[in-house]
């Protein structure tokens, strides 16, 4: 039939994007192709491959799909629960995977590392995070937490639970990091607050405050960098 677009199972098997996955591996595959593998399957009339198409396309990137909450990918596209959980499942194992590999280094050194760090975990959230990573006298990383979830400002991030987390690690040091959902990663004056607050506090700790680190949407500003945390 005219215009008919042919399924995955009528596609020859060396042309299907699980089969090539195998043969070939993982890397001869196209984003598409790749995201249709977690899929599985389609819906009526339409395959995995069109779906994946579809999903990347009303997304604009696997970006702006890893940004979607599971709740809100189920109802993109018409994947459904079951597909959507599939789906950031595998997101999630990617950003832990990035984690791990500063987990397992014996240091973490600079803004960059960080900045990789802190990427996958706060750059396309749609909602303000301040966090901590926690680090050891070598600036080894102990830890990596979440604290507070919405508009960061000094009165929105207790210091009693910072400081609570701080004891709870045993940390030597600590790199802050909060994201812009705006994108704009330049500090507010309540960001330079609290962390003059924060820097100032764990100080009677003997807990030094290594970075501040502001993630946007491609970017990021290490308050380390720009010799705010001098003094």
């Amino acid at each position: 039939m005219l215009g008919h677009v042919l399924g995955i199972k009528e596609l020859p098997e060396p042309e299907r994007p699980r089969e090539r996955c195998l043969s070939r591996g993982a890397g001869a595959l196209s984003t598409t192709e790749l995201l249709a593998i977690l899929l599985r399957t389609g819906n009526k009339g339409t395959s995995a491959v069109d779906m994946a198409g579809s999903l990347l396309a009303k997304c604009g990137s696997l970006r702006g799909v890893s940004a979607l909450e599971p709740k809100e990918l189920a109802k993109t596209g018409g994947l459904g629960n079951a597909r959507a959980a599939q789906v950031s499942a595998a997101l999630e194992l990617a950003r832990r995977f990035t984690e791990e590999e500063v987990l397992l280094a014996e240091t973490l050194s600079g803004a960059e590392e960080a900045y990789r760090f802190l990427k996958p975990r706060l750059r396309d959230l749609p909602h303000e995070v301040f966090a901590v990573i926690f680090l050891n006298q070598k600036h080894g990383v102990l830890a990596y937490r979440e604290l507070f979830r919405g508009s960061i400002h000094a009165s929105s991030v207790h210091p009693r639970e910072v400081v609570k987390a701080v004891l709870k690690e045993n940390a030597a040091a600590v790199i802050l990091a909060h994201n812009h959902p705006s994108g704009h990663v330049s500090p507010s004056p309540d960001d330079l607050r609290l962390t003059e607050d924060l820097k100032a506090l764990l100080a009677h700790l003997d807990v030094r405050v290594v970075d501040h680190l502001i993630v946007g949407g491609n970017g990021y500003f290490s308050f380390a960098r720009e010799g705010l945390l001098n003094g």
